[in-house]
């Protein structure tokens, strides 16, 4: 499956982008709330979301780089969120997360920065719907692809499987055509990629291109 990133659009005609992305084989628009303290930088609130989310035909899988994020639970709920993903650092009782946002009725996913092993999952892998593994510092957009990150889709593959959970993989940070074959034969099941497709001359193209 392929996410567009919102964080790489054009937020002076946000309708437009978010049109064409519509009209694209994408499968999830993938949304960076960022608070500018676990993440230097800010991004957008949950006010343009819920604009988003009228505008949106495709399901939101937001993604919060922020502190204490079960605090928003209800607000992603209310923004339509399919998926809640909340970082691993960032959650002192995980499992607690976790919960709470399945409870809420959406979709949980975790999160891990680059730094964090993904050996850390192993007591809840099989009780979240999707691992994000940032293939960038999360941030900013635009950064350079770390090579590590095929290794780690491995072992986390390897984990699932182990555990005979139905867990998805998700890589998000200098996702491109280039390295999506190598990324999906990985382990990957979906792909966040934000300059490679919203900077692209032909987004519908682009797209599907990624997913073929």
């Amino acid at each position: 499956m392929v996410a567009p990133s919102l964080l790489s659009a054009n937020f002076g005609n946000l309708e437009h982008d978010i049109d064409l992305i519509n009209r694209s084989s994408a499968d999830w628009l993938h949304i960076d709330v960022m608070d500018g303290v676990f993440v230097p930088n800010i991004s957008f609130g949950f006010p343009v979301l819920e604009y988003v989310n009228r505008l949106s035909d495709k399901p939101l899988d937001v993604h919060l780089m922020i502190v204490d994020p079960t605090k928003f639970i209800a607000e992603c709920k209310k923004i339509g969120a399919m998926m809640m993903n909340v970082h691993y650092e960032a959650c002192t009782h995980l499992n607690r997360a976790v919960n709470a946002i399945r409870e809420a009725g959406m979709q949980a996913g975790v999160t891990l920065n680059p730094h964090t092993p993904v050996e850390l999952l192993e007591d809840i892998v099989q009780n979240v719907d999707l691992v994000l593994l940032m293939s960038v510092n999360p941030g900013f957009g635009g950064q350079k692809f770390i090579e590590n990150t095929y290794s780690k889709i491995a072992r986390l593959r390897s984990m699932i499987e182990r555990k005979n959970a139905r867990t998805l993989i998700e890589v998000d940070g200098g996702v491109t055509l280039q390295n999506a074959p190598k990324l999906y034969a990985a382990g990957a099941d979906v792909l966040v990629s934000g300059n490679a497709i919203f900077k692209s001359e032909n987004m519908i193209e682009t797209i599907s291109l990624m997913k073929q």
